[in-house]
Parts: C-alpha cells; sequence; structure tokens
C-alpha cells in the first residue's frame, strides 16, 4: 500500500501519529517520536500561553522534524453557583476522609483557544508544522491566520456531520475519533446526541465521503491495528494510550500502575472528572461517578478543578485512584518502552502486516 500524500506533505515516512495527549505528552516524547520516523504530539490545552510557548520550544530544540500542537476549542464554561455548590457538598466525605478540605469554590481553569489572541500569536510566533483541534474550531479568522503561516490544521470529529464542518472550515485532515478512544470526547457539542461511532465505522464512512485525509483514532495499538485503519480507508493511525507508558510520558506511578493492571480491562467514559465525557481507567473517582446524573455535573473546566483537588489531596496520601487516568479500550495491550523502540516496534508490526 503506497504511503498517503499526507505523509509527503508533513515530510515523515511512517502513517504513525502519537496522540497529543494534554498532560501527558511531553516535548521529550514528542521529539523521540518525531525523530523515529513518526508524527509526534504535545498537548497544550493545560497551559497558559507562556507554557505552552516553552513547551514548543523545548521540542523545537529536541527535533527538527514537524510535530503535531494540540489546542482545545471549547465553548466556555456556563458557571452555575447552585450547581458547584452542590458539586463541592456532593464530594466533601471524599476530601475528608483524606484529611483535606475541598474548594470553597470552582474556577474555570483552562482558556479555550476559541478567540485567544495571545496563544494564536504565539502560535504564529513559534510556527509548529502542525496545530489540531479539539472540542469543536477556532474562529475563522484564527484558522485564516494560521493557514497563511503555512501551519497544516487537523481537527477532530466523532461523526460525518462534525467532519463536514472541519472540510467547510478548510482544514487539511481529520482525526476520525471513535468511542473506543481515551481521554476527552472530542465531540463538538457534549450535550447534543452522540452516536458512538467505533474508529473503523468512523473512519470507513468519513474516508468514502469526505474529500480530507482521514486520520484513525481510537483503540488502536499494535500494527495491526494501524494496518487495519489504512485498509479501511486511514491516511494514518493516531496512538495515544500505547505511548502513556513510555518513560518519556508524564504519567505518574499510579497511573503507570492502573494501566499495567486489571483497571486496563475497565475503561469508562464519565463526565464526572472534568465536565466533559473522557474514557478513563477504571479507579475510585470513576466509580463514584456511576450513578450520576449529567445535569448534577458542572461546566467543562469548572469541574476538574475539584477534580484535580481531589486528585492532589489523594496522591498526598499515597492514594492515586482519583487520577484522571485517561486510557481508550485498547488498555490491555499496553506495552510500557521508550517511544523511538515503540515507534520501531509498530513499524515492524505494520510491515509483516
Amino acid at each position: 500500500m503506497a504511503p498517503h500524500p499526507l505523509l509527503a506533505r508533513i515530510g515523515i515516512e511512517l502513517p504513525i501519529f502519537q496522540a497529543p495527549m494534554a498532560g501527558t505528552s511531553t516535548p521529550a516524547m514528542a521529539a523521540a517520536v518525531s525523530n523515529a520516523g513518526a508524527l509526534g504530539a504535545i498537548g497544550v490545552a493545560a497551559e497558559t500561553t507562556d507554557g505552552a510557548g516553552k513547551m514548543i520550544r523545548a521540542t523545537q530544540a529536541l527535533t527538527n522534524r514537524a510535530f503535531n500542537v494540540n489546542v482545545f476549542c471549547h465553548r466556555p464554561a456556563t458557571p452555575n453557583a447552585a450547581v458547584e455548590a452542590a458539586w463541592i457538598e456532593r464530594f466533601r466525605p471524599e476530601f475528608a476522609a483524606l484529611d483535606a478540605e475541598p474548594p470553597a469554590s470552582l474556577r474555570e481553569i483552562y482558556q479555550t483557544f476559541r478567540g485567544n489572541d495571545a496563544m494564536t500569536a504565539m502560535l504564529l510566533e513559534t510556527r509548529p508544522a502542525i496545530i489540531s483541534f479539539h472540542f469543536g474550531l477556532p474562529e475563522e479568522s484564527q484558522i485564516r491566520a494560521l493557514k497563511q503561516a503555512g501551519v497544516i490544521l487537523f481537527g477532530s470529529a466523532t461523526s460525518l456531520q462534525e467532519a463536514q464542518k472541519l472540510v467547510d472550515a478548510g482544514l487539511d485532515a481529520v482525526v476520525a475519533q471513535g468511542y473506543e478512544a481515551g481521554g476527552h470526547r472530542g465531540v463538538f457539542d457534549e450535550n447534543a446526541p452522540d452516536d458512538r461511532l467505533s474508529t473503523f465505522t468512523l473512519v470507513h464512512v468519513l474516508a468514502r465521503r469526505i474529500v480530507l485525509p482521514v486520520i484513525a483514532a481510537g483503540g488502536i495499538m499494535d500494527g495491526v491495528g494501524i494496518s487495519a485503519a489504512l485498509k479501511v480507508g486511514a491516511a494514518a493511525a493516531q496512538l495515544g494510550t500505547a505511548f502513556v507508558g513510555c518513560p518519556e510520558s508524564s504519567a505518574d506511578q499510579g497511573y503507570r500502575a492502573a494501566l499495567a493492571g486489571d483497571a486496563a480491562n475497565h475503561t469508562m467514559m464519565t463526565r464526572a472528572i472534568s465536565g466533559r465525557p473522557a474514557r478513563c481507567l477504571a479507579n475510585r473517582f470513576t466509580k463514584l461517578a456511576e450513578n450520576i446524573p449529567d445535569r448534577d455535573v458542572p461546566s467543562y473546566p469548572i469541574t476538574y478543578d475539584l477534580g484535580k483537588a481531589l486528585h492532589a489531596a489523594a496522591k498526598a496520601k499515597g492514594e492515586f485512584g482519583f487520577g484522571a487516568q485517561w486510557a481508550g479500550q485498547g488498555a490491555p495491550l499496553s506495552r510500557p518502552m521508550p517511544a523511538a523502540d515503540l515507534v520501531r516496534v509498530l513499524a515492524e508490526e505494520l510491515a509483516a502486516a
């Protein structure tokens, strides 16, 4: 199978993309993946403009090859004092069991990229080869400025309708995120009905129905999975959970232990950690969240303020079960090894497949 023209445009040999996992991917990981002939990535959605700029420059110092910088384009949070107060009270017993106090109030801890002039200016200054969008699209003026600067633009889609919006906006490729994927579900509207399409169904549909290259994302952990994605029309496959166990990731010891244990067999989609649907390894947080109705969860990312505080309080006591241990349904296939070695193994498996 001939390589897709998208790979030549990016300047890479392998149809293997590392997912830009905010909070887990690092400059060292992205550079190792890119230097190995695949596409590395960093997620800067949880960073300030200054922090994001430092991450990009640190990656550029480690590789002269292309890498992807991911930003979130969610709608700004809708504060609701009553819902937030009730949320704090709901989790007060968990904090008390840890000899800790919950936050007195909850904050919108992350800014959206949509309309963020400072972040846009920084990206235009650092000019990474690729910028990708999650949760929707930024403003038209931002897309225009980035394209004029020569940046290749990707966007996540979980449906044909979302993918068509990316086409209409002039993007260069669509990341088709299946329901199996770990981390935050990329739906544009988290409150709209979700058809929960699998990765391979979504890729197959998009490859037939849209004009842009399609990148398969969700549940892919090895060369056999990459090969299967290419056969249904993907230009490349994006793997996230496969890289969490790499020594270059910033996953803590609890996250790594959970990924290597039975929890990997039981991932769950939950809003309770951050305020948006996201797939996590089964842990104490997901157990608490099982019977919480969506209407009781504060707006993203306000919910995340409490989630992070609870994880910090628990971690101080040696308990890691309240962490945002994002992982896809392919988690049992995780193989911890250096990122460059994983790329080599994936490439060998792909060639054999």
